[in-house]
Order: structure tokens, then sequence, then C-alpha cells
């Protein structure tokens, strides 16, 4: 997922992650901001492919954290991100650039946010954030909250959740995605308690039988929805591919079927069954013809 942070990190040293000089050329390239959640790497890389493959572009991909994207963005660096968590998630972020960066469309809907737990865990037990605060929960915890990296909204929500919910004896454990789903496998392997920050869409969701802790204090959010943006003046100067991005979307659940079969196999291949098995959906996004 997908996320917000302090905007500290909206410097010109973070932007030394090789955004590199203007974006815009005459040539049909465009420069695409991405980090690397699944949700992210397959919709950018689908969009990578169609541009490069159906509409004769050149992309280059630069991966690095949400917060030099959007200041990418701002500052004309980059052209495009295709994942902006609206209305919350990123909602500070929009505060400061929304002068700067113009929505191409909504990607995807159903989105959401929240702490999960495996479903072997007994839902009597633990089935609410609230639940954490019994001592029989926390030492079967080990008082930790599994998360991700540092830079995402999903750990600054969660900080903020520990706090709301008084849940005094755990540790928020600063990870990545990769660290979070490895201990997540570990822990469900031997069948052992474990609370993880958790997005959907996310392959986890298809690999293992996972329910998320209700959050009777909506810390974590409600539902979002995922943008694609721009930076200002892309639209005008190239509308083939603006006009082609805004018409993305895709439904969460094909969505998280394809990341999950990326897991299994190899994002590329992946990419390569979604083109084929709904030829229909991308001419569509392609031409804007039903």
């Amino acid at each position: 997922m997908f996320m917000k942070t302090s905007l500290k990190a909206l410097t010109a040293g973070a932007l030394a992650l090789s955004l590199g000089s203007a974006a815009y050329a005459a040539d049909n390239s465009i420069k695409i901001g991405w980090t690397a959640w699944s949700d992210a790497e397959f919709v950018t890389k689908l969009t990578q492919r169609i541009l490069e493959e159906r509409m004769d572009y050149e992309v280059e991909l630069v991966q690095t954290d949400i917060a030099p994207q959007y200041q990418g963005l701002s500052s004309g660096d980059l052209d495009v991100m295709l994942m902006s968590w609206q209305p919350g998630t990123h909602a500070d972020y929009m505060e400061r650039v929304c002068n700067d960066v113009v929505p191409l469309g909504i990607l995807y809907t159903h989105a959401r946010l929240g702490w999960a737990v495996p479903a072997y865990i007994p839902e009597e037990t633990l089935g609410s954030i609230e639940d954490l605060k019994q001592d029989e929960v926390r030492d079967r915890l080990k008082g930790t909250i599994t998360g991700i990296d540092p830079g995402a909204g999903l750990t600054r929500l969660s900080q903020e959740a520990l706090d709301a919910y008084d849940l005094d004896g755990y540790e928020l454990q600063i990870s990545s995605g990769a660290g979070m789903t490895a201990a997540l496998e570990r822990a469900t392997r031997r069948n052992e308690w474990i609370v993880v920050t958790a997005w959907s869409p996310h392959w986890m969701f298809g690999a293992y039988e996972l329910r998320y802790l209700e959050d009777p204090q909506e810390v974590l959010g409600s539902f979002e929805r995922v943008v694609a943006l721009a930076r200002t003046g892309f639209y005008q100067e190239d509308i083939d591919a603006a006009s082609f991005i805004s018409r993305i979307q895709i439904p969460i659940d094909d969505l998280q079927a394809a990341m999950y079969e990326a897991r299994e196999t190899s994002y590329e291949e992946a990419i390569a069954n979604y083109i084929e098995n709904n030829e229909a959906r991308i001419n569509y996004w392609v031409t804007g013809e039903l």
C-alpha cells in the first residue's frame, strides 16, 4: 500500500533517488514513479508494457518512496505516478502539491488499510483492535505489531492506533513490505499468532486465510480509491498517453488474483496473461472504443 508520512521527506535530498531532470521529452518518452508494493508493481509494469507495445512509447520506471514521487510530479521531474491513495491515506501530500498535479482517473476502488491476523486465531479472542489490550493476547503476540517501511502512511496510522487504543506494552516493528510478508509466512507455517499491518489489494490475501481486525475508532481509515496522478501540463502535452491512463480501471478482485499469480510465477508472466485474457478491456483502455 501505499501511503503517507511526514513531509519532511519532500526535500531535494529525497529527490536524489534518481528522479533526474525534467521528464517530458518530445520523443514519446514517459517517466513513471512507483514504489515496490505488489499492487503498484503490477499496475505500473502493466501500464508500461501497454504503452511500449501498443502505443510506441519509451517508458522509464523510477522506483522510489512515495514522498519523492509527489515531489517529482510537483517539480516536473516525473510525468505520472499510479499509486495515490485517496481521500485519506495521502491527504497531507495532496494538500501540499494539489496545485501542481492533475488526477487522471481512478485505477481501482475498495482499497483499504488495516491490521490483519491469520484466520486460525479465534475471532472471539481477537476480533478487534480493542482485544489487543488483553494480557493473554499481548503475551501471545509478544507485544509486537509487525509493520512495513517507515515512510508508509500505514505506518504513521498504525503508530496513531497504538496511542488511540492505549496499547501499552506493544511495539510497532518497522520493516518493509517484504519483511512483513516473510514474518507472516513464518508465523502461519508454525501456526503462531501474529498481527500485521495490511492493505488490500495484496497477494497475501490470496496466499493465506486472513481477516482484518475491527477498528471501531476508524483510526486506520475506511475504503479508499487509488488514483493515477500526472504533473501539470502532461495531459496537454501528451493527450494520447494521458487519455489511455485515464481509462485504466481494474476490479480489485481481478487485481488481487493477478498479484497472487505474479507472486507464484513472475510479474512478467502474470502481466502477459492478464493482457491475453482481457483483450476487450485492454483495447478500450488504448482506443477508448467499446
